[in-house]
């Protein structure tokens, strides 16, 4: 396929994962005419319920990925835990938006940091650590408290551990329990953003507007649309986003994560190149949702409008808070998602509710 000639409707996407973030791109090419075939090791995975086929099996099962491959046109992905060797088998017979490279630099926290200071931007200050020496000494550098997190297969809050006390640094590493591990600087910051933005095959872009992200342990519990932020701010978190994804040549999405510090400084904090919770709200508030964008992006059609038509504030359903389903369905105005997972966890995202408000113009001068 070249820029100039996109997938037409009837072809395959691949989405190797099939939680709720596949389920809704699988939503998404459908509504562009594609079918969806989806790998994932769970055959009661959310997105092949919605999907036109679906392969079950273990990420490490590379033949299953390899027939797999064979069956789609083109393959993305919908989260970064997906060993880099199935993506590759995968590639053998089918281009992979975004690319084997650009999961390789978001899967380790230490790669992904040092990438992120290649290019000239700002992250917290960090350091890898392999041994208790280095965390002695990188405790010493940095200053305390400061946050100990796993390099790799952290998510959700997970594999994190503060430090406020050198006394906690022995207990942080046993609590880490892997071999290498980041410390990062903890950001006295003013609040969370991210900023979502698509890249074409030609090297177009298209970003939402950055959006204000409230976690509570760790887990991302409200976003709101537009972040309460000055032009200039928001106009260079853009550019960042931009710049991080023109960095890893990038076919498809990208969500750049960071801190707007007290000092009015933006500092990177993580990046994830697939749609993320914290865009959900585009479904209801946008045209072209971040979803479609990713189709649109990975299978080469032009990239859609991002603007809103509405401010939305997104609100995450974790564990029992699903349980309120029919109240929140009988609220105006709310728009309610469902992931339909088979089994309620605490912590475990079961759906999202967005709540709109239409932008409205300024008006006219008399």
């Amino acid at each position: 396929m070249t820029p100039d000639r996109p997938l037409p409707p009837g072809s395959v996407v691949g989405i190797v994962g099939g939680g709720q973030l596949g389920r809704m791109t699988a939503i998404a090419a459908a509504k562009l005419g594609y079918r969806c075939h989806v790998l994932d090791p769970d055959a009661r995975a959310p997105a092949a319920e919605v999907a036109a086929s679906a392969t079950t099996a273990p990420y490490e099962d590379l033949d299953a990925a390899r027939n797999f491959a064979a069956s789609v046109d083109v393959a993305t992905f919908e989260f970064e835990n997906v060993p880099l060797e199935t993506l590759a088998a995968v590639g053998e017979s089918a281009p992979v938006r975004p690319s084997v490279e650009a999961l390789r630099v978001s899967q380790d926290r230490a790669v992904e940091k040092a990438f992120v200071n290649g290019l000239g931007i700002a992250t917290a200050e960090w350091a890898e650590i392999r041994s208790a020496d280095d965390l002695e000494a990188a405790a010493a550098r940095i200053g305390l408290p400061a946050i100990l997190k796993t390099a790799r297969f952290g998510y959700d809050g997970k594999g994190q551990t503060r430090i406020d006390g050198l006394r906690d640094l022995a207990q942080a590493l046993r609590t880490a329990g892997e071999a290498r591990t980041v410390l990062e600087g903890a950001v006295a910051f003013e609040r969370e953003i991210s900023v979502t933005v698509a890249r074409g095959l030609e090297g177009e872009t298209a970003a939402y507007v950055p959006v204000e992200n409230l976690h509570r342990d760790g887990i991302l519990r409200v976003t709101t649309a537009p972040a309460a932020i000055a032009d200039p701010l928001a106009d260079e978190a853009v550019g960042i986003a931009r710049r991080l994804a023109a960095g890893l040549d990038l076919f498809g999405l990208l969500t750049v994560e960071m801190f707007v510090t007290l000092a009015g400084d933006v500092l990177v904090n993580e990046i994830a190149p697939r749609p993320h919770n914290s865009g959900h709200w585009t479904v209801d508030a946008c045209a072209i949702s971040q979803f479609e964008q990713l189709v649109r992006a990975v299978t080469g059609l032009p990239l859609g409008d991002p603007a809103r038509h509405s401010d939305a504030v997104m609100t995450n359903l974790i564990g029992e808070d699903a349980n309120a389903w029919a109240d929140v369905a009988a609220e105006p105005g709310a728009c309610l998602h469902l992931y339909g997972k088979a089994e309620t966890r605490p912590g475990r995202k079961m759906g999202h509710v967005t709540r709109l408000t239409p932008v409205r113009e300024p008006a006219a001068a008399a």
